[in-house]
C-alpha cells in the first residue's frame, strides 16, 4: 500500500510502500477515506514516536474492510473514526501508525462510528481539533447567554466560534488585525476583539468573560486572556505552546479565576461528531491527495491553510 511515515527522529515526511496490515484479535483493519493533519504530527518528526519508521496521522476516518477475532459490535462496511487515544494506552500515529495510508489497524475500543450526514473530509478534523474544543465548552462553567471568548480564528478556534454560538453563548473572537473581523462575523461571532490592541480592556468593557478558550499556539496571545475573565471566570488551554506563560499568583487571587487544560477522549469524541451533526456545525477544510501530506504538513505548520488540512485518501 501507499503510505506517507517519519522515517526515523528528525526526518521529513516521505512517501513509500509498504505491507498492508493484518488486524490481530480485537482489531479491525480500515480502509482509510480520509486523515486530518494536526500539529502533532511535529511531535514524532522531533523525535517522540516509540519507535520508526512510524506512520502519522491521528484524526483518520475509513470503512472496516477486515474484522480480527473477537471483535464485538462493529461490521464490515462501516464507517469509523480514529482519534488519538489508540487504546490499551497506546497513541495513534506516535506508538502505533496511523492515518497517512491507505490501511491502517486500530483496537475494537478505540473506535467511534461515524453516522451518514457528514463526508469523512469534514469528520476528521472534529476527531481531534473539534472535541478538543468541544470538550472545552462543555466542561467549562459558563451557561447559556454567559460572554464566552474564543483566543484564535484557526484550525481549532473556527470550530469553538460556531460550537459556542450554536450552544447559546454571547461569543467574542480574538485574532490579531481588524481584517479578521468581517470572518468572526460569518462564523457567528457576536463580537470581535482586535488583539493588537488591549485584549484585556476590550473584553471588560463586554464586562468580562466568564470562559476563554485559547487556542493560539503563542504564550505572548494566552498571557492577557487571564486579565479579561470575569470574578470566577475560567480560562481553558486548548492551544500547544511549550513556552512559559509567565503568571504570577496575584494574578489568580484577587477575582479568583482558574486555568485548565483540555484534551481528547473518546467518548466525547463520539458526542462531537453528533453534536456537530445535529447542529450543522462544520470544519473548514482544504484537502489534498495522499502524496501531497508533506505539503499539506508544511502548509499547517506554517499557518497557510483555512481551516484544516485534510488528507484524502
Amino acid at each position: 500500500m501507499r503510505a506517507v511515515h517519519v522515517a526515523a527522529a528528525d526526518q521529513p515526511l516521505t512517501l513509500t510502500r509498504t505491507a498492508v496490515p493484518e488486524p490481530q484479535p480485537q482489531q479491525v483493519r480500515i480502509k482509510v477515506e480520509a486523515c486530518g493533519v494536526c500539529h502533532g504530527e511535529a511531535k514524532i518528526i522531533d523525535g517522540w514516536a516509540s519507535s520508526y519508521p512510524r506512520i502519522p496521522g491521528h484524526e483518520v476516518v475509513g470503512v472496516i474492510d477486515v474484522l480480527g477475532d473477537a471483535v464485538r459490535g462493529w461490521h464490515l462496511g462501516q464507517r469509523v473514526g480514529v482519534g488519538w487515544h489508540g487504546g490499551q494506552g497506546e497513541t495513534t500515529g506516535m506508538t502505533i501508525d496511523g492515518g497517512y495510508a491507505e490501511y491502517m489497524v486500530a483496537r475494537q475500543e478505540s473506535l467511534v462510528a461515524i453516522p451518514s450526514g457528514m463526508s469523512p473530509e469534514e469528520a476528521a478534523p472534529i476527531l481531534c481539533a473539534g472535541e478538543t474544543v468541544f470538550s472545552a465548552l462543555r466542561s467549562g462553567r459558563a451557561r447559556i447567554g454567559d460572554l464566552v471568548a474564543v483566543s484564535g480564528i484557526g484550525g481549532l478556534g473556527h470550530l469553538a466560534i460556531q460550537y459556542a454560538v450554536k450552544a447559546g453563548y454571547e461569543v467574542v473572537a480574538i485574532s490579531r488585525g481588524r481584517d479578521k473581523a468581517p470572518l468572526a462575523r460569518e462564523l457567528g461571532a457576536h463580537h470581535y476583539v482586535d488583539a493588537d490592541e488591549s485584549v484585556e480592556e476590550q473584553l471588560n468593557e463586554l464586562g468580562g468573560a466568564s470562559l476563554i478558550i485559547a487556542t493560539a499556539p503563542h504564550a505572548n496571545a494566552i498571557k492577557p486572556l487571564l486579565a479579561g475573565l470575569a470574578p470566577g471566570g475560567e480560562l481553558v488551554v486548548a492551544a500547544v505552546s511549550e513556552d512559559p506563560i509567565g503568571w504570577s499568583a496575584l494574578d489568580f487571587l484577587g477575582r479568583q479565576v482558574s486555568v485548565k487544560g483540555t484534551f481528547t477522549d473518546v467518548d466525547a469524541m463520539a458526542d462531537a461528531i453528533d453534536y456537530s451533526i445535529l447542529t450543522g456545525v462544520r470544519p473548514q477544510v482544504e484537502v489534498f491527495p495522499l502524496e501531497e501530506a508533506p505539503e499539506a504538513y508544511q502548509r499547517m505548520m506554517n499557518a497557510n491553510v483555512r481551516f484544516r488540512a485534510v488528507l484524502k485518501v
